[in-house]
């Protein structure tokens, strides 16, 4: 049985690896190592994260930047679409509420003269348009409440707008804010800020007592290509010539695939040989994760002989499913 001080070793190794790769930033300079009980407490998150990830199952919480006004016309419009022209209650970053075609009209004005002049029509974003989803069967009122912290704590300094869709089988919130902050500093949203945009929106769900993770989709083994909104209407419309391909196939999302199997394996490994029943008992569940994983990617992106997945060897729960 190895050391517990060597398996949070690894736990803190290949679970950053695995759960924050933002984090892996390399720097000139040698980083200090982690103390004792830093490792071990660092360690704990990483046992949680995977227990939510692969005993749990917990809910998934979706972010996505679908798009965004070049120019004010662009941005009413959006704001007609998501309130059902006045229909839903939107809600703006003061936290007030308004309702109605006349109130539509006002937000646009505010909006148009609330900074730099937005014209009918620009050559750049003056705005960004978010969606934060849920699966169905969780609670709209949680998701709108965590939609609303999420916003404050994200987009501090931006206007910004917010609507409630409950009545879809996913609760979701629409989310349009001004791109230029009141301090004229403009947003501009990377991948590594979705991930963290995802990691907030779940840590609001859980502080209302919601389970809910942002784990990243080949940690998961999840190969779906969500299509942008704009490209979801343009199909409806029969406007769109070449369909996005459903799963992801390209270099890089196999290349996320690969390392994050990698480190599947290592925290198995690890926790395989630990003293400690749970977490031998959590190496089997990963164990199990992973054949799932591996079986589901493979039927969904038609491979007649799915790719074999080692397991941990030495783990006396081998092959028990949850």
């Amino acid at each position: 049985m190895s050391e517990p001080h060597d398996i949070d070793g690894v736990l803190v190794q290949w679970g950053d690896r695995l759960f924050y790769p933002g984090n892996r930033i390399v720097k000139t300079k040698p980083q200090p190592k982690l103390s004792a009980l830093a490792a071990r407490q660092r360690a704990a998150v990483i046992r949680e994260r995977i227990e939510a990830t692969v005993v749990r199952r917990a809910p998934q919480v979706m972010v996505k930047v679908t798009g965004g006004g070049r120019g004010m016309k662009a941005i009413a419009a959006h704001f007609r679409y998501i309130s059902k022209n006045g229909r839903l209650e939107i809600e703006d970053e003061r936290g007030e509420t308004m309702r109605g075609k006349e109130s539509l009209h006002e937000l646009a004005d505010d909006w148009r003269f609330g900074g730099s002049l937005i014209e009918d029509t620009s050559s750049r974003r003056e705005a960004f348009n978010i969606m934060l989803s849920m699966p169905r069967g969780i609670d709209a009122a949680s998701v709108q409440w965590a939609a609303r912290e999420f916003a404050k704590a994200e987009l501090a300094d931006h206007k910004f707008v917010m609507v409630l869709h409950d009545h879809q089988a996913n609760p979701h919130v629409h989310i349009s804010v001004r791109a230029e902050s009141k301090h004229g500093r403009r947003l501009n949203p990377r991948k590594t800020d979705l991930h963290r945009w995802r990691e907030t929106f779940a840590a609001k769900l859980q502080d209302r007592g919601i389970e809910a993770e942002a784990t990243r989709q080949a940690t998961r083994g999840a190969t779906r290509n969500h299509p942008d909104l704009w490209l979801v209407k343009a199909a409806e419309d029969g406007r769109l010539q070449r369909p996005r391909a459903a799963h992801r196939r390209g270099a890089a999302a196999m290349e996320s695939r690969r390392e994050a199997r990698r480190a599947w394996q290592a925290l198995a490994q690890a926790l395989s040989k630990s003293a400690f029943a749970g977490d031998r008992k959590l190496a089997a569940s990963i164990a199990a994760f992973t054949r799932d994983q591996t079986t589901e990617r493979d039927a969904a992106m038609g491979r007649a002989n799915p790719r074999h997945v080692p397991q941990p060897q030495s783990s006396p729960e081998r092959g028990r499913s949850r």
